[in-house]
């Protein structure tokens, strides 16, 4: 029987880390969790004992990461009964960068080729299933929140939405692979100015994504997603390559 339930990107990133590097990886996962929007600002993490479970990491190591990125202004911790970690309100930009700094070709074509090879895939296997009506629910909800971002919060909402179709195919290892991709990709797009129209267009290709997915429309689904990937690549190339 197919699966109808959505896969939580937060399974996928919160995934046990590799023991020579506990800290580092703990950091890099918490840290992606809140660059794509899998828990938004204000939202409280998992607990310590289900983080430090999940990743595979001691209490130590987790709250060593924790402190890390407390101190760099991405959380912070609440005592007493409604307390917990929670990511604050406003957060971090991405580090200062030369405007328009160049990227090495190869590493350039190869993430967007990873990026247009998983988007692709995912939105046409989205489209195949019979959605549940969480999986709708889902994606009609980030696409709002996306369609309403403001330019400081809109990198995040975008990504969340991208992580949204992927898990609605629920498949957690492409699940995992987006999650991956993307913060490459971001870490891409940090680099070039956010360009009001091209927000404007995004976002009207975003509705044509989700649109054919809830039609259960596979191709039109892959092709608008073609579509979409391949005007982020060339604003990437034009300014990175």
């Amino acid at each position: 029987m197919e699966p109808t339930s959505v896969v939580n990107a937060g399974e996928a990133l919160f995934r046990p880390v590799r023991a020579g590097n506990a800290f580092e990886e703990t950091v890099e996962r918490l840290l992606q969790a809140i660059r794509l929007g899998v828990v938004g600002v204000g939202e409280r993490l998992p607990s310590e004992r289900e983080l430090a479970e999940r990743l595979g990491v001691s209490r130590v190591t987790l709250r060593e990461a924790i402190r890390a990125l407390s101190d760099a202004g991405y959380v912070e911790s609440r005592r007493g009964r409604y307390g917990g970690t929670f990511v604050n309100d406003t957060l971090p930009g991405p580090p200062e960068r030369s405007p328009g700094g160049k990227v090495e070709p190869v590493a350039l074509e190869d993430a967007l080729s990873l990026r247009y090879v998983l988007e692709t895939g995912a939105a046409e296997m989205a489209a195949a299933r019979s959605l549940s009506p969480a999986d709708r629910q889902h994606l009609t909800g980030t696409l709002a929140e996306a369609a309403g971002a403001d330019l400081d919060d809109y990198r995040r909402k975008d990504s969340r939405l991208h992580l949204a179709i992927a898990e609605v195919t629920a498949s957690g290892s492409l699940t995992t692979a987006m999650a991956d991709a993307r913060t490459r990709v971001n870490q891409l797009l940090d680099r070039i100015p956010l360009l009001p129209p091209n927000l404007e267009h995004s976002n009207a290709q975003h509705e044509a994504i989700v649109d054919a997915i809830l039609a259960g429309d596979a191709p039109a689904a892959r092709q608008a997603m073609a579509e979409h990937i391949e005007g982020t690549a060339s604003l990437l190339r034009a300014f990175l390559a």
